[in-house]
């Protein structure tokens, strides 16, 4: 009997993307894939029945209540698919014998440092969103140690609403554009870490367990506006960028400066070489660009 793998978050990013690999795993696994008509984590109590109908051996949760300025205003909503829900899914993992798989986010860190954080840094949340995910983080491993945790930056993808499909678009609409040039990151294509993940899963189906908390991203430093005129260079657009600085950009939630996360460890213990972000552009583009 195959063993069954449920995903949360079908139409985000990267539950999409999960969704374009399930069919070079069928083989091996059963995929469930939910969104918030199959699995509602806005109404926790609908999770128990979940894993009593379909009894997951592993539950990559990737659904999330991402909207960062609207979370300033919405926290009982964030709070309720960023932290209440995940207490529900590590409960119920940790009763059915499941390996929880949750993703979380660099806005946990205040973005005051200068070096790639390392898992064991303290958190600091310098808005709502950043915190509701870091309170997911403890309810999780509070209620289910043997959970992993996975911090990602900066996703991207072909499918959903992000930085690289909003600046194709305005590029190709207006001729000049400013971009915020002041915070640095790293950038993740979320086909990259849905292939990391199916790794992960593989990694313990070996026998190889881990726990904890990991970081994942696309490897190399670089600003939005370095971002912006790579998408630019690659789509061959001649739309003007001006770099600006985060106060001539104010948002409802303040944005870390510093976003780089230190991810050797996720590289080590599951033998997975991180891509390098420009060759991951290239490729999110390509398919952009058909």
């Amino acid at each position: 009997m195959n063993t069954v793998v449920a995903v949360t978050g079908k139409s985000g990013q990267l539950g999409w993307e999960l969704q374009q690999l399930a069919a070079a795993f069928e083989d091996r696994y059963v995929f469930i894939f939910t969104d918030r008509l199959q699995l509602d984590l806005s109404n926790p109590s609908s999770i128990a029945p979940f894993f009593e109908q379909y009894r997951p051996a592993y539950f990559i949760n990737c659904a999330a209540y991402t909207a960062v300025d609207k979370a300033e205003s919405e926290r009982e909503a964030a709070l309720l698919v960023n932290a209440t829900a995940v207490e529900q899914i590590a409960i119920a993992c940790e009763l059915h014998q499941c390996k929880l798989i949750t993703i979380s986010t660099d806005y946990v860190f205040d973005g005051n440092g200068t070096t790639p954080y390392k898992t064991d840094m303290e958190t600091d949340p310098v808005n709502y969103y950043g915190y509701s995910k870091y309170l997911g983080e403890q309810l999780a491993q509070q209620n289910n140690p043997s959970c992993i945790i996975v911090r990602t930056s900066w996703v991207y993808s072909v499918h959903g609403n992000n930085f690289v499909k909003t600046m194709l678009r305005l590029m190709r609409e207006r001729t000049e554009l400013k971009v915020v040039s002041d915070q640095i990151g790293s950038p993740t294509y979320a086909a990259d870490l849905a292939a990391a993940l199916m790794l992960v899963v593989e990694v313990q189906e070996k026998g190889n367990m881990h726990s904890g908390i990991y970081h994942y991203s696309n490897t190399g430093i670089i600003s939005w506006y370095e971002f912006a005129e790579s998408i630019r260079s690659f789509a061959a657009l001649n739309c003007k960028l001006i770099p600006i600085t985060t106060p001539e950009y104010p948002t409802p939630a303040k944005r870390p400066a510093y976003s780089v996360m230190h991810t050797d460890t996720f590289a080590k213990d599951f033998n997975i070489p991180l891509k390098e972000w420009e060759g991951s552009l290239k490729d999110c583009m390509q398919l952009l660009l058909k």
